[in-house]
């Protein structure tokens, strides 16, 4: 019997290259953990500071923060919680993992 379909298996090229550049670019943060879901993926250091969706063209990026941010590039913000946000962000060049958007993972990263 076949294993059912992941969030990873299923990516395609261009969304399982921009994921490892992802990864290749939080290496220096420290130590955590990647959790392959059905349609997602985690990256958690306590809990989950980020979700990565693979999508066709691009990746979607749920970042966790304290707040909202206010940046052209967030295209959805959600508070989940007195002091939880979640920010995604589309990933659709490697050029897109930049200083800024480390920045916020930085932070995300700290607070988990």
């Amino acid at each position: 019997m076949p294993e059912p379909a992941d969030a990873l298996s299923s990516a395609s090229p261009v969304a399982r290259a921009l994921y490892e550049e992802l990864l290749h670019a939080l290496a220096p943060f420290g130590a955590f953990e990647v959790e392959v879901k059905k349609t997602s993926i985690h990256l958690v250091r306590s809990s989950a500071f980020a979700g990565v969706h693979p999508r066709t063209r691009h990746l979607l990026l749920t970042i966790k923060a304290v707040a909202p941010i206010s940046s052209g590039r967030i295209v959805k913000m959600q508070q989940v919680s007195k002091n939880r946000w979640h920010l995604d962000v589309k990933l659709a060049v490697a050029g897109d993992i930049d200083a800024e958007l480390l920045g916020w993972l930085r932070e995300a990263y700290e607070i988990c």
